[in-house]
């Protein structure tokens, strides 16, 4: 009952869903194309890589870490801390033992992905490195630097082999060939070079942007170099001959990123538009439009497996995409954070739920339709209520206010300031003759729905409940991923 509507699972087991519920939680009408939202960083993600055996995903964060992530269960494995300020670029090696991290303290990190160990601080740049890169053997890295610089290192020994200059401007981006025998890097001037490795050689000057290079990367044949722009597209260019292939256009704002899939078919943006693109390498035609993210993405990559992509944002979160889905539609869901309190107007119309997002919405329990956003707390809301008459909400904030709004026109009426609390409640409302037959309730665990003193249905993952309202035999729930289920069992079951 908890599959999407067009769900294949759906078709086959419809027959069995229980005839004692006799209203099911509204759901998506395809599987969301989102897998796992990745969350601990207190600040802006600014970059993401997976690991060449696709089981773990590295990140780099404003808050001056790096966090490797379990790509399966979303569990942050490690907590790599050691930059003294913002880490701007992060990447494993193809041995996946090892993750470089770039920062704007101007050194680069080489971390061991199993102890957490700093192995290595590359020490040279003369000021913030915005991209690293590893080659394919692991025994290089590039780092590229707002000193207008790239520089090509020694892993076993931390000493610096080369310094490639010709960038008139800051350099954001570097990437190696699969064959490691060429360095491209993109720049602030408008312009992707492509360096010889071994001597240090420029060997083409890719021109057409017109604007500043954010991402590069070479498809992994070699041939081609991928660029992302802030004039807001992605070109595809022959890595020999210098010569533009595409131009992909679709983006509303600057392109921050671009990966290709390991087939070399795909090319994946991150824009500040805060969307993530999919594209075909040889037609240029977009085939998916990604879109969850709240804040501008930073940085998108493909898993070497082909089936997921991940991408990081400025709103702190970390998310893995499924490339064979398409996009959804959602029921429900609006708040930004977990939902922390609901409750139903006494005529059984209305829901209300509050929000770590610090607002309270109104929602109307038939069509799942968002009618008011009730906004003004500075903190987050623990608990809501509907007065006798439905024409009232209280909310209580972490704040230390209750407010009080209209629920009609979403208008505070009132603020209580000044109350030293911090908690939140949720009631049920049972049969007075015999309230354990009737009266339903969430599990200590948050994992399943009770009925007087029995377990009744299990809730999966992402449905598994922070706080429960009931109206008689009609249930809302309140999910830790920011959505509103509501249930109706029949009088009798």
């Amino acid at each position: 009952m908890f599959s999407p509507a067009r769900s294949i699972t759906r078709g086959l087991f419809k027959h069995e869903e229980s005839r004692w519920i006799t209203t099911g939680p509204v759901v998506e009408d395809d599987w969301n194309a989102c897998t796992q939202t990745l969350e601990g960083h207190s600040s802006e993600v600014r970059s993401v890589a997976f690991s060449p055996d696709s089981k773990l995903v590295a990140s780099g964060s404003y808050d001056k870490t790096v966090k490797i992530w379990n790509a399966a269960t979303g569990i942050c494995t490690q907590t790599l801390e050691g930059h003294s300020s913002e880490v701007r670029s992060v990447a494993f090696s193809p041995d996946s033992k090892l993750v470089a991290s770039g920062s704007d303290d101007k050194t680069v990190k080489i971390w061991d992905t199993v102890t957490g160990t700093c192995m290595q601080t590359l020490e040279g740049h003369s000021n913030d490195v915005y991209s690293v890169a590893f080659s394919r053997d692991s025994k290089l890295v590039a780092s590229g630097s707002y000193d207008v610089a790239v520089k090509i290192w020694d892993t076993a020994t931390g000493t610096c082999t080369q310094t490639l200059e010709g960038h008139s401007n800051n350099v954001y981006s570097v990437a190696f060939s699969h064959d490691s025998k060429l360095v491209a890097s993109g720049s602030y001037d408008e312009t992707v070079k492509v360096w010889d490795t071994a001597t240090g050689t420029c060997k083409q000057t890719l021109e057409g942007h017109s604007n500043a290079v954010l991402s590069v990367v070479f498809s992994p044949d070699s041939k081609l170099v991928a660029s992302g722009s802030y004039d807001e597209t992605v070109k595809i260019w022959d890595a020999t001959t210098g010569l533009c292939m595409q131009t992909l256009e679709g983006h509303s704002r600057p392109v921050n990123s671009v990966a290709f899939s390991p087939d070399s078919k795909l090319v994946a943006s991150g824009s500040l538009d805060k969307a993530v693109k999919i594209w075909n390498a040889a037609t240029g035609i977009c085939t998916q439009t990604l879109k969850g993210h709240s804040g501008p993405v930073y940085s998108v990559a493909f898993s070497p497996d082909l089936k997921l992509v991940t991408s990081g944002s400025h709103d702190k979160t970390v998310k893995i995409w499924d490339t064979t889905t398409s996009t959804y539609t959602q029921k429900l869901e609006g708040h930004s954070g977990p939902v922390s309190s609901i409750a139903f107007s006494r005529d059984s119309k209305l829901v209300t739920s509050g929000s770590h997002d610090r607002t309270v919405k109104i929602w109307d329990a038939a069509t799942g339709a968002c009618t008011q956003t009730l906004k003004g707390h500075s903190s987050w809301v623990w608990s809501v209520a509907f007065s006798a008459d439905s024409k009232l909400v209280a909310s209580m904030s972490n704040d230390q206010t209750v407010k009080i709004w209209d629920a009609a026109t979403g208008i505070c009426t009132q603020t209580l300031e000044n109350l030293a609390f911090s908690t939140f409640s949720a009631s049920w409302l049972g049969d007075a003759k015999n309230p354990f037959q009737q009266t339903y309730g969430i599990g200590s665990s948050g994992k399943l729905i009770t009925r007087g003193l029995e377990n009744w249905l299990w809730l999966p993952p992402g449905c598994q409940s922070l706080c429960l309202a009931t109206a008689a035999s009609t249930v809302a729930i309140g999910c830790s991923s920011g959505r509103v289920l509501i249930m109706t069992f029949s009088a009798d079951s």
